[in-house]
C-alpha cells in the first residue's frame, strides 16, 4: 500500500491540532496559545488508512524564520504530500490569505478550512465562503473544530483537491527576477511537487530551508542560482518588498469577501481579554488567579485530598495491611525491609507517588489546563514583555516557561519557538534553574499552602527575584541582541471541559508511566545507601551545609540526595518532614530544592538542545548557586521574622 500524506498548515493558534484530533483520533497537546506544536505530529487519517495526516507547527509567515516555521517548510519540501489543508482563522481573513498566497505560488493541491467561524460570527465578522472558493479555485469550508462542525464536509473535499493558482503578480522588477530564476530552478533542481516559481519566490525571500534544498538538489549548478538571486537583491527585490506585496494583495482579497456588522458593545470575552492585559487591572487579576490556584492546589489538593489519601486510605488501611502481609509471608528480613521498611518500595516509593503527589499533580493539571485553554497564558507574554526586557528576552519566552510548569523536559524542547540561539540558551538556563515542574510545584504549594499564603508568596517572590537576577547576569554575559515581541493573541474563551479532561488524563498517564518508576528507583537507591551505611554518612557529611548554612533538620540531607534523581522526589522528602519544619525552614527548604539540579530527563534534553559542555556548565553553576541562595534567604528571614519563626 502506498502511503501518501496530507499536511495541516496554518498560523499559530488557529485550531490545527484540534482539527488533527478530529481527523485522526490521535491527540496532541492542544493549548489556547501559540508554540504548542514544535515538531511534526503524524497519524493515520480516519477517513483513509492509507493517508498520513501531518500536524505542522504554526507559521507566522513564510519564508521560514523560526524553528517551527522551518519544520513546516521541511514538511512541504520533503513529505510525499498529495494535498495541504490550510487552517485559517475566520476572524482574520487577511492574515490567512497572506499565507494562502504563498501556498498558491507553490502549486500544492489545497483545501482552506476557515476555522472558528462561530467566534467570527459572534464578533460580527462574516466571510462569503462560496465566493471566496470561486476566487481561489479551491474548496473553502467553514469549520468549528472544537465542536466538530464542518468536519464531514472537509473530509469530503479532501477526496477531490485542486491546485491553487497564483493570487497576485509582483511589481515588474520582481516578476522579471522570478521569471529569470524559476527556469533555472526547473532545469537544475526540479521539485517533484512544488512549482519552480514558488521555490524561486521563497529563495528570493531568503528561506534557509529552500536554500539548503536547492543547494543539495542543484549540486555544482547551485552557483548559477545564487548569482541570479544576488542580482535580484541588488535590483531591490528584497524579502520585505515581496512580503509587503503579498500582504497588500491578501488585504484587498479579504476586504472583498468579508462583511462586518457593527456591534453595540464589545463581547464579554473581548472585554475580559482587555482587562487581563490592562496596565492597572492586570495585576490584581493575576494575584486573583494565583490565589485561586493556591486554594485549589495548595489547600484542597495538598490539604484535603492528601489527607484523605495519606492518612486515611494509606495510613489507616493500605499500609498496615500490606506491611502485615509482607512480614507474614516474606521470610527474608532484608526483602521485607525493601518492600515495607523505612525506605520501602511500597511504604516510601508508592506512598510518596500515590498518596502525596498524585492528588497534588491532579489538581495542578486541572488548574493548568483551565488556564491554558482559556487563552490567559498568551496574555502573560504581553504582561511579561516589559519585565523580560531586563533579562534580554521578550515576552514570548514566558510561553516555554509556563509550559515548564507542566514539564521542564518538554518545555526545553519548545524553546525552539524562540527566534535566536541566544534567547534559547538564556531561557533553557532559567528553566533549569528556577522553573519547577508540575509535580514539584504541586508539592511546594502543598507544603507552603499548609503553613500560610504569606509563606507561599515569600517562595514566589524569592523565585522571581532569582529568575530576574540570573537572567540579568546571563543577558549581560551572553552576546547578542534582544528581539522585539511578535506573538499571536488568541481570544479569551471559556475552557472546554472535554479538552481540559483529555489533557489532564494524558498528563496523569505521563506521570504514572514516567514518574512512578523513578520514585521507585530513587527509593531503591536510598535503601541501598542505607543498608551499606552510606546514607547516614552522607547525612552526617551534609549536616554543616544543611543544618548550619540552611538551618534545616539534619534529616533534610536525605531529601537533597533524592533530589539528584528528581527535584520533585527531593521536594516530597521535605514534604514528609513537614511536621518537623518551622515556617522559615519550610520556605528555605523549598526555595533551595526548587533551585536544585534539574531532573535526569531535563538534563538529557538540555544536552540534546545545547550540547554536553553547556549542560555541564549549567549544572556546575546551578548546584552551588542553589545552596548560596538558600543560605542567604535563611539568614535574611531569621533576621526579619525572628529565629523562632
Amino acid at each position: 500500500m502506498n502511503i501518501s500524506a496530507i499536511a495541516l498548515v496554518g498560523n499559530p493558534n488557529v485550531g490545527k491540532s484540534v482539527l488533527f484530533h478530529r481527523l485522526t483520533g490521535a491527540y496532541v497537546n492542544v493549548s489556547n496559545y501559540p508554540g504548542t506544536t514544535v515538531e511534526v505530529a503524524r497519524a493515520s487519517a480516519r477517513f483513509d488508512a492509507a493517508v498520513d495526516l501531518i500536524d505542522t507547527p504554526g507559521v507566522l509567515t513564510l519564508p521560514a524564520r523560526s524553528d517551527d516555521e522551518r519544520a513546516t517548510m521541511r514538511a512541504l519540501l520533503n513529505e510525499p504530500l498529495r494535498a495541504v489543508v490550510q487552517v485559517g482563522d475566520a476572524k482574520n481573513l487577511r492574515r490567512t490569505l497572506t499565507l494562502t498566497a504563498l501556498l498558491a505560488e507553490l502549486g500544492v493541491p489545497a483545501v482552506l478550512a476557515l476555522n472558528m467561524h462561530d467566534e467570527a460570527g459572534a464578533r460580527g465578522v462574516t466571510v462569503d465562503a462560496p465566493a471566496l472558493a470561486d476566487a481561489l479555485g479551491i474548496p473553502v469550508v467553514p469549520t468549528v473544530a472544537t465542536g466538530g462542525e464542518g468536519i464531514a464536509q472537509l473530509t469530503h473535499h479532501l477526496a477531490d483537491t485542486r491546485g491553487l493558482q497564483p493570487l497576485l503578480h509582483y511589481d515588474a522588477t520582481a516578476e522579471m527576477a522570478i521569471a529569470d530564476l524559476a527556469p533555472r530552478i526547473a532545469t537544475h533542481a526540479p521539485h517533484p511537487r512544488l512549482t519552480a516559481r514558488g521555490l524561486a519566490i521563497l529563495y528570493l525571500g531568503q528561506d534557509n530551508e529552500v536554500e539548503a534544498w536547492l543547494r543539495q538538489a542543484a549540486g555544482e549548478a547551485y552557483a548559477e542560482l545564487a548569482t541570479a538571486r544576488d542580482a535580484a537583491h541588488a535590483q531591490g527585490v528584497t524579502p520585505a518588498a515581496l512580503a509587503h506585496e503579498r500582504g497588500e494583495a491578501a488585504g484587498t482579497l479579504a476586504a472583498r469577501f468579508t462583511a462586518r456588522t457593527a456591534q453595540s458593545s464589545p463581547l464579554l470575552a473581548h472585554r475580559v481579554g482587555q482587562w487581563v492585559i490592562h496596565r492597572v487591572w492586570a495585576w490584581p487579576i493575576l494575584l486573583g488567579v494565583l490565589f485561586s490556584v493556591y486554594e485549589f492546589v495548595g489547600v484542597f489538593g495538598a490539604g484535603t485530598l492528601v489527607g484523605l489519601m495519606e492518612e486515611t486510605l494509606f495510613g489507616e488501611t493500605l499500609n498496615p495491611a500490606i506491611t502485615q502481609f509482607v512480614q507474614s509471608h516474606v521470610g527474608l528480613p532484608w526483602l521485607a525491609d525493601l518492600l515495607v521498611g523505612q525506605y520501602g518500595l511500597w511504604t516510601m516509593g508508592m506512598t510518596y507517588a500515590l498518596a502525596l503527589i498524585l492528588p497534588i499533580v491532579t489538581t495542578f493539571f486541572i488548574a493548568f489546563g483551565l488556564l491554558e485553554d482559556s487563552g490567559y497564558f498568551a496574555r502573560l507574554s504581553v504582561l511579561a514583555n516589559r519585565l523580560f526586557k531586563l533579562i534580554g528576552l521578550n515576552g514570548r519566552a514566558v510561553l516555554p516557561m509556563v509550559l515548564g510548569l507542566g514539564c521542564v523536559t518538554m518545555a526545553t524542547l519548545t524553546t525552539r519557538i524562540l527566534h535566536s540561539p541566544r534567547e534559547r540558551l538564556i531561557t533553557i538556563f532559567l528553566m533549569a534553574l528556577a522553573i519547577p515542574c508540575s509535580a514539584q510545584l504541586g508539592v511546594v504549594l502543598g507544603l507552603l499552602g499548609g503553613i500560610s499564603f504569606s509563606a507561599t508568596l515569600t517562595w514566589v517572590a524569592a523565585m522571581v527575584a532569582v529568575l530576574m537576577l540570573a537572567g540579568f547576569l546571563a543577558a549581560k554575559l551572553i552576546p547578542g541582541r534582544r528581539i522585539p515581541l511578535v506573538t499571536e493573541m488568541p481570544p479569551m474563551r471559556l475552557p472546554l471541559i472535554g479538552n481540559v479532561a483529555k489533557k489532564t488524563v494524558g498528563r496523569l498517564k505521563w506521570y504514572l508511566i514516567e514518574v512512578i518508576p523513578l520514585f521507585l528507583l530513587g527509593t531503591l537507591i536510598m535503601f541501598v545507601l542505607d543498608q551499606i551505611g552510606a546514607l547516614p554518612a552522607i547525612i552526617r557529611a551534609g549536616e554543616p551545609l544543611v543544618s548550619g548554612w540552611l538551618g534545616l533538620p539534619k534529616e533534610a540531607s536525605a531529601a537533597f540526595v533524592m533530589g539528584f534523581l528528581r527535584r520533585d522526589f527531593g521536594a516530597t522528602g521535605l514534604f514528609a518532614l513537614s511536621r518537623q519544619l518551622s515556617p522559615i525552614q519550610a520556605v528555605v527548604g523549598m526555595v533551595t530544592i526548587t533551585l536544585f539540579v534539574p531532573c535526569i530527563a531535563s538534563v538529557m534534553m538540555i544536552i540534546k538542545e545545547q550540547g554536553l559542555k553547556i549542560a555541564a556548565a549549567m549544572l556546575a553553576l546551578i548546584v552551588p548557586f542553589a545552596f548560596l541562595v538558600g543560605g542567604v534567604l535563611n539568614h535574611l528571614l531569621r533576621t526579619v521574622w525572628g529565629a523562632g519563626a
